[in-house]
């Protein structure tokens, strides 16, 4: 079933076949996320107004949208043109009036006639002393109260969408809604009593009250999993996909890895010693790897890297090691050189750099395979570069490269591993929707010997104690950085508030001592003032962004954060760890703009209390949101309708054991359920995941 069922085609017609929904309309529903009649049936209520009959305005408690039955008065058109036209009517205690602006008489006169009953619904205030129902929102006869609901659902709006039409044109949609087989597995549906897809959407459009509106009543759970369920099969479809692909086996004979182990001056941790196991276990399976390793700053990633490297070198194989920019390609190639020196392995360095005859030379020895290991950056993508037996290709800081990239990677080497690594802890929730087709091995120790790093906050008025601190640190021979504030969206502005302070520091400190990175400096400058770092001849980096700034140096222990409030938690803590690699104690100095907002305050006191990694990115979630912690656009995240990824990671957790269990069981989608499993992705718009199951 490579198109879409017939069943669907209503769901997916043109907006404009809704009843009320002309052209200008449809086109302002865009706002709203909605471009045919299936987005109106997600697009949920986000609360509700209560109109049931009550017996008077009396003692209500206003301004409160009330709905009473009237008996009409005496019409009183404005005096003045534009003025307001006022209808006296009385319910069962007391007198009050209906107001209208630029009303027609005529039409009231219709609508509302003297000496008959009415029943009306609209806000009631008072105005000097007496009750007014401005432009009420319903008017009936007695005998058609029923037609307003008793509970009236309120939904988001956007420019030239308002309340009546769109409620018209979500009801014109639920007509449409076909009754579709049962993709939930029958028992759980029992467990958590939910109702069929279609009569959970009609639900969710008729809610009788606020308890309706929730997200754990049992019409929103359900259409929540069901988001959930499709985004866990399109994942559990890619990762069975690239099982299918037949794996090479890397059995590694353990020779090199222990000259390296036993070469090291430290023991490894618990946790890098079974992220080994793990990755050499998948690579010696007949199945292509797609594992996860996610570290904090500083659990020692890179050697549970270089590990794997070993092994698939072992086996006779060649391995890719990729990041995200040339500086940190560069450093992982300084970290991982004397490493291989011990093992007597031959590594190299490819990137957009390399040009002519190097570049050249360097390509043939691939092929040829006398490169055994690769460290580069995109570069490796390039059409001309081929290997002679890629095994391994690890992907350093994940989070730009979604799961269309990941399968771009697998192509390279037709059944090479990928191992990705990340080291920003990512909360189990946002892991489980970026990552749901991976296999995950967790860091969580820091290796002994390291110093924890005192966290202090300082207002920036005291900038001269922290200069004062700072030109103690370097006589005695240490090192540290400056972090320039975020300024704005330009990176210009960032800029000259670098330039500014590394003028300032200058100034106090002396000119050879300190050096600036940013963003907009040649290459070969950047890299320049980064060696000086590195290798001592400066003893102060100031520099405007984080990623630059992704170097390994010992005897930096002074990390000072300029206008901390401006950075993400998460970033907050990735430099941080820059410090704290050596063996003496660190600090780092959170500099902020006082007053500081309530949020601002919470955000650099977890910092200053906790140096989990973990726990940190979890605060992060719960303060800004998914879309904010990581741009949503670009990072891979689903963006969910009706499922919250914060509040329901438990429902999650169950679409991603349903979903693997039903590809297991089913793996064509086949059976009854699995045929409505691939109308749930259709539905769904996971059409990439439908592609998966026709290829397979």
């Amino acid at each position: 079933m490579s198109a879409r069922p017939e069943i669907l085609f209503p769901l997916f017609a043109e907006l404009t076949s809704l009843d009320g929904v002309g052209p200008k309309t449809a086109q302002n529903m865009a706002g709203l996320g909605v471009e045919k009649p299936r987005d109106l049936l997600f697009l949920l209520p986000f609360s509700g107004i209560d109109r049931t009959i009550k017996e008077s305005v009396q003692g209500a408690d206003a301004p409160a949208t009330l709905t009473v039955e009237v008996e009409i008065g005496q019409h009183r058109p404005p005096r003045n043109k534009g003025g307001a036209y006022r209808i006296d009517v009385v319910d069962s205690q007391i007198a009050f009036q209906l107001v209208y602006f630029h009303a027609r008489g005529d039409y009231l006169g219709k609508l509302l006639p003297t000496g008959q009953r009415r029943v009306v619904s609209g806000k009631v205030e008072l105005f000097d002393g007496l009750a007014q129902m401005v432009h009420p929102d319903h008017v009936v006869r007695p005998e058609d109260a029923a037609q307003i609901p008793s509970f009236e659902p309120v939904y988001p709006l956007t420019a030239g969408v308002t309340q009546k039409p769109l409620t018209k044109s979500i009801a014109s949609a639920l007509q449409r809604v076909p009754v579709l087989s049962e993709w939930i597995d029958e028992t759980q549906k029992k467990v958590k009593e939910w109702p069929d897809w279609h009569d959970a959407i009609a639900s969710v459009h008729a809610p009788e009250n606020l308890g309706d509106l929730a997200a754990y009543s049992p019409a929103r759970e359900r259409l929540a999993y069901d988001e959930f369920m499709a985004h866990q099969l399109t994942l559990a479809l890619a990762r069975a996909n690239r099982r299918r692909a037949p794996g090479v086996e890397s059995h590694g004979t353990g020779k090199l890895r222990n000259k390296v182990l036993s070469s090291l001056p430290y023991k490894p941790t618990g946790a890098q010693l079974r992220s080994i196991d793990e990755i050499t276990q998948d690579m010696a399976s007949p199945h292509r790897m797609n594992r996860l390793l996610q570290g904090d700053v500083g659990s020692g990633k890179t050697l549970v890297a270089f590990m794997a490297l070993l092994a698939v070198v072992e086996a006779g194989g060649q391995g890719v090691m990729m990041a995200p920019t040339e500086i940190l390609a560069r450093q992982h190639l300084e970290g991982l050189q004397p490493l291989a020196e011990n093992a007597g392995v031959v590594l190299e360095l490819l990137t957009g750099r390399d040009k002519g005859r190097e570049r050249a030379a360097k390509l043939s020895a691939l092929v040829d395979g006398k490169i055994q290991i690769l460290v580069g950056t995109h570069a490796v993508f390039q059409k001309d570069v081929h290997f002679k037996d890629l095994r391994l290709a690890i992907v350093d800081e994940q989070h730009r490269f979604g799961v269309r990239q990941r399968l771009e990677l697998g192509k390279k080497g037709q059944s090479a591993d990928v191992l990705v690594m990340t080291a920003t802890p990512i909360p189990r929730s946002l892991a489980l929707a970026q990552y749901g087709d991976m296999d995950v091995s967790v860091l969580d120790e820091k290796p002994a010997g390291r110093q924890p790093i005192k966290t202090a906050l300082i207002s920036d008025e005291r900038v001269s104690e922290v200069i004062n601190h700072l030109r103690d640190a370097i006589s005695q021979g240490r090192q540290a950085y400056w972090v320039c504030p975020l300024v704005g969206e330009s990176e210009v502005s960032d800029l000259i508030a670098a330039e500014e302070r590394f003028k300032t520091l200058r100034a106090l400190l002396g000119e050879d001592v300190i050096r600036l990175v940013h963003g907009q400096m040649p290459a070969a400058e950047k890299d320049a003032a980064m060696s000086d770092f590195v290798e001592g001849r400066a003893q102060v980096l100031v520099a405007t962004t984080v990623i630059e700034v992704g170097v390994n140096v010992p005897k930096a222990t002074i990390m000072v954060i300029e206008r901390a409030e401006s950075f993400g938690l998460a970033q907050l803590h990735q430099l941080r760890g820059r410090v704290g690699r050596g063996s003496e104690a660190s600090t780092c100095l959170l500099m902020y703009k006082a007053p500081l907002s309530e949020n601002g305050q919470k955000r650099l006191t977890v910092l200053r209390e906790t140096n989990d990694g973990f726990k940190i990115s979890e605060t992060d979630l719960q303060m800004r949101g998914a879309g904010d912690l990581i741009g949503t656009a670009q990072s891979g995240l689903p963006r969910f309708r009706v499922a919250d990824m914060e509040s329901q990671i438990a429902l999650m957790d169950i679409a991603q054991s349903d979903a693997r269990k039903l590809l297991h069981d089913d793996p064509e989608l086949t059976s009854e359920r699995g045929k409505a499993a691939r109308v749930l992705l259709w539905l769904m718009e996971q059409d990439q995941a439908i592609r998966l199951i026709s290829v397979g």
